[in-house]
């Protein structure tokens, strides 16, 4: 798990096995995006702006659920 400094992103992780992303909002809410290449993940854990890449790249591209 990766803490990073972004307005709408707290934490980011990423299971390469499963290629499943993880993402924490600021709002304490977790989504699980699954079939997240480990490229895409990769770029956006490095991205200058967590999130914009998260818009450009991966809302709406990748199935996903809420955690609860």
């Amino acid at each position: 798990m990766v803490a990073v400094s972004s307005e709408a992103i707290r934490e980011i992780d990423y299971d390469a096995k499963a290629h499943a992303l993880r993402v924490r909002f600021t709002d304490g809410d977790w989504y699980r995006y699954f079939e997240v290449p480990p490229r895409v993940a990769g770029d956006f854990l490095s991205a200058p702006s967590h999130g914009r890449f998260f818009q450009a790249h991966i809302r709406d591209r990748y199935p996903y659920w809420r955690e609860r």
